[in-house]
């Protein structure tokens, strides 16, 4: 990671301020990794080409958690096309994703809602000659610019939805861009609505979503922990840098940095050994450890502005930028309630640590 550590202080960071304040979509980071290799599976077993991913959204959220979160996007749209049964469009598309010549959002977090008894499906199709006819709207499709495609869910009947790969470029898709969020506006999120889309038969990703789902949903969720992980640790960086200010007098507050890197370093272990134990990620294992890396998140970034005190509390402050970042990993579906929700009504065992 050293490699990329240094390609994103050259690139990443003279642009940070800009993405947070001024809603700037980082396109050029993304096309960057692309260029250097970052999103290429190779010839890695796949759980290791994921873990090495992983690694590399925790980097950049050390940076900026909107690039990180808008990586996430990209990553788990490739894993959609990696996934796919649809060859054809997989041998099209994925070299352009994986090159970084193709830039993809999620739409999934309205099936995720589904899948968990939170909310329908928004979006409709209807069976036609070569395709399907898509209308609703998903109200946050995030990671999406001109030219920019997108996974989305659609319902067929009661008991048929399908899984499609949608070029925002469409005609047929009125976008609106969301920038009044607290924080992460340069996240490039639209609300989309379609309106009688056609999708061909060759952009179905899966004619059986629900099954689909299923497979790709441990690695939609794998790719968000490293989030967390790196908002905790910048945070620790600030806390340190302000140890000595003021007299040291930061010795006495209640929270400590080794207090935070200890429930950091056992995240970081038990997903560790999930990538050593398992042939394949499972997200019963992954529930807890997401919901935690939100919640440590929450509390590094809080705690940094404690220690960091007055300046932290600039506008355009490092501390103050990663507070909002955290409290945004507990709305990004699932959500902590939504977390919540299915770890305790799990019959499964997880993962304890």
């Amino acid at each position: 990671m050293e490699a990329l550590n240094e390609l994103l202080k050259e690139n990443l960071k003279p642009i940070v301020n800009k993405i947070d304040t001024d809603a700037y979509y980082p396109k050029e980071i993304l096309q960057l990794l692309g260029d250097h290799g970052y999103f290429h599976s190779g010839l890695l077993p796949y759980e290791e080409t994921v873990r090495r991913e992983v690694k590399v959204v925790e980097e950049i959220s050390k940076f900026c958690m909107t690039t990180g979160f808008n990586v996430w996007c990209h990553l788990a749209a490739l894993t959609y096309v990696r996934h796919t049964s649809n060859k054809a469009f997989q041998s099209r598309l994925l070299p352009e994703l994986e090159q970084g010549h193709t830039i993809a959002g999620t739409g999934l977090s309205n099936p995720m809602k589904h899948y968990a008894d939170l909310e329908p499906i928004h979006l409709d199709a209807e069976s036609v000659h070569g395709g399907y006819m898509l209308s609703g709207t998903l109200p946050a499709v995030s990671n999406l610019r001109d030219g920019h495609w997108f996974g989305a869910v659609a319902k067929v009947h009661d008991d048929k939805r399908i899984m499609v790969f949608i070029n925002c470029n469409d005609e047929d898709i009125d976008r609106k861009e969301k920038k009044a969020y607290l924080g992460l506006n340069g996240s490039a999120t639209y609300a989309c609505r379609l309106d009688q889309l056609f999708i061909p038969d060759d952009q179905v990703l899966a004619e059986d979503a629900d099954a689909f789902i299923s497979s790709v949903r441990p690695y939609f969720l794998v790719y968000q922990i490293p989030l967390g992980f790196g908002v905790i640790q910048a945070s620790l960086r600030s806390i340190d840098m302000a140890k000595k200010k003021q007299g040291g007098c930061n010795d006495y507050l209640p929270i400590q940095s080794e207090d935070l890197e200890k429930p950091l370093e056992k995240m970081q272990h038990s997903l560790e050994q999930l990538f050593k134990d398992q042939k394949s990620l499972e997200w019963n294992d992954l529930l807890p450890i997401r919901r935690d890396a939100a919640y440590e998140a929450i509390n590094a970034a809080h705690t940094a502005m404690v220690h960091v005190g007055g300046p932290g509390y600039m506008h355009n402050s490092a501390p103050s930028r990663r507070l909002r970042e955290a409290y945004f990993l507990i709305n990004l579906t699932p959500t902590i309630r939504h977390l919540e929700k299915m770890i305790e009504l799990n019959k499964e065992p997880v993962l304890q640590y």
